[in-house]
C-alpha cells in the first residue's frame, strides 16, 4: 500500500469515526433512569427520576422535580431548573420549549433562555415559527422571540408545507408565513397540508383543498385522513377505503378500520381481525391477527396472535414468533419488547440482544 492510499484510507476511517453517532436509549432500573447503548452496556448510570430519548444531541432528564438536559457522555449540559411541560421539552430546530412557573418560553442548547417564559401556552418550532398563546388569542413568534404574526387567532397550529391552519371565530382557514390569510376561514374544521392537499370539514362532510384554497375533492366523506404515499383514507357508509389525489376511489370502502400507507402497505381491520393491503386494494396479508400495529417500519410490523406479540414481514410470514407481552416498531435495527414484566430489546432475527431487565425503556436515538 503506497503513502497516498494509506493517507486516503486513514482519512476515510477518521471521517467515519467522527461522523458516527452513538445511539442511546433511556431505561429504568431500581427506580432510577439511565441510558444504555445498543450492546446493552450501561452508558449513563441510572441516577435520574425521569428521562426521555435524545433529540438533536441532548436528552431531557428529571432531578428533584426539575427538568434539565444531558449530553451523550452523561454530563449535565443544562442544569435541572425547569418545570414539567406537557408535550414539551425535546429540542426542535435548535430550541426547546420550557416552563418556569406557569409561563412557557424557549432555551437554546447552551441552556440560555433565548425567549423568556411569558406565554400561557406554546408549541414547538416548525418551519422556523412557533404558535403561542397569550390570554385567549394565538399568534406566532420567530426564533428571536419577536412576534412574527400578531396575536389575533382563536386557535393556531404548526406550519406544514408553508401554510398553517388557524381558527377565527367558529371557522378555520390558513395563513402564510407573513401572517397573510392565504385561505379564508370558512371551514368547520381544517387539518395541516400533506402532499399538497389538506383535509377540511364543511357541512358535516370531509373533503380536500389545495394550497390556493380551491376545492380539490368535494366534501362528501364521513371521515378522512391526510395523504400518505399518494393515497388518503376516507369513510363512506360507515366503512373505510382510499382515494387518489383526483378524488377517485381506488380502494372501495369496505374496512371496519384502516390506516395510512407506509412502506407500500396499510393496516386494515375486517370482522375484528387485522391484516394488510397494498395500494391496489389487494389483501396481501389476510386479516387473521388479534392486534396489529397499523404500519410497517424497517420491513417488519408487530402483530398479536394467541395473546402474544410477534412480527411479520411484508409477505405476511411470521418473522419473529409471537411470544412477547408487548412489542414495538424497530428503530435502527432494534425493537423494544416486554417479557416477564420487564423491557428489553431484540434484533430483526428475533434474538434478544438486550435481556428484559428494565422497568421502563425508550427508543434508541
Amino acid at each position: 500500500m503506497n503513502k497516498i492510499t494509506s493517507f486516503l484510507l486513514f482519512s476515510f476511517l477518521l471521517s467515519a469515526s467522527c461522523t458516527s453517532e452513538t445511539l442511546l436509549a433511556p431505561v429504568k432500573i431500581n427506580g432510577k433512569w439511565g441510558f444504555i447503548d445498543k450492546n446493552g452496556k450501561m452508558a449513563i448510570n441510572p441516577q435520574f427520576d425521569g428521562a426521555w430519548s435524545f433529540q438533536e444531541g441532548l436528552a431531557r432528564i428529571e432531578l428533584g422535580g426539575k427538568w434539565g438536559y444531558i449530553d451523550k457522555a452523561g454530563n449535565i449540559a443544562i442544569n435541572p431548573q425547569f418545570d414539567y411541560t406537557w408535550g414539551a421539552g425535546e429540542f426542535q430546530e435548535g430550541l426547546a420549549r420550557i416552563k418556569l412557573g406557569d409561563k412557557q418560553g424557549y432555551i437554546n442548547k447552551l441552556g440560555e433562555i433565548v425567549i423568556k417564559p411569558q406565554f400561557d401556552f406554546a408549541w414547538d418550532f416548525k418551519e422556523g415559527l412557533a404558535s403561542i398563546q397569550l390570554g385567549n388569542v394565538w399568534g406566532y413568534i420567530d426564533k428571536t422571540g419577536e412576534i412574527a404574526i400578531n396575536l389575533q387567532f382563536d386557535g393556531a397550529w404548526d406550519f406544514q408545507e408553508g401554510l398553517a391552519n388557524i381558527k377565527l371565530g367558529h371557522k378555520y382557514g390558513y395563513i402564510d408565513k407573513t401572517g397573510k390569510i392565504a385561505i379564508n376561514p370558512q371551514f368547520d374544521y381544517a387539518w395541516g397540508f400533506q402532499e399538497g392537499l389538506a383535509v377540511i370539514k364543511l357541512g358535516g362532510k370531509c373533503g380536500f383543498i389545495d394550497k390556493n384554497g380551491k376545492m380539490a375533492i368535494n366534501p362528501q366523506f364521513e371521515g378522512a385522513g391526510s395523504f400518505h404515499e399518494g393515497l388518503a383514507l376516507i369513510k363512506l357508509g360507515g366503512k373505510w377505503g382510499y382515494i387518489d389525489k383526483n378524488g377517485e376511489i381506488v380502494i372501495n370502502p369496505q374496512f371496519d378500520w384502516a390506516w395510512i400507507f407506509q412502506e407500500g402497505l396499510a393496516g386494515i381491520q375486517l370482522g375484528g381481525e387485522y391484516g394488510y393491503i397494498d395500494k391496489n386494494g389487494n389483501i396481501i396479508i389476510k386479516p387473521q391477527f388479534e392486534g396489529a400495529w397499523w404500519r410497517f417500519k424497517e420491513g417488519l410490523a408487530p402483530i398479536k396472535l394467541g395473546g402474544k406479540w410477534g412480527y411479520i414481514d411484508k409477505s405476511g410470514k411470521i418473522a419473529i414468533n409471537p411470544q412477547f407481552e408487548e412489542a414495538e416498531w424497530f428503530y435502527g435495527g432494534l425493537a423494544r419488547i416486554h417479557l416477564g414484566g420487564k423491557y428489553g430489546y431484540i434484533d430483526k432475527t428475533g434474538k434478544i440482544v438486550i435481556n428484559p431487565q428494565f422497568n421502563g425503556a425508550g427508543d434508541f436515538n
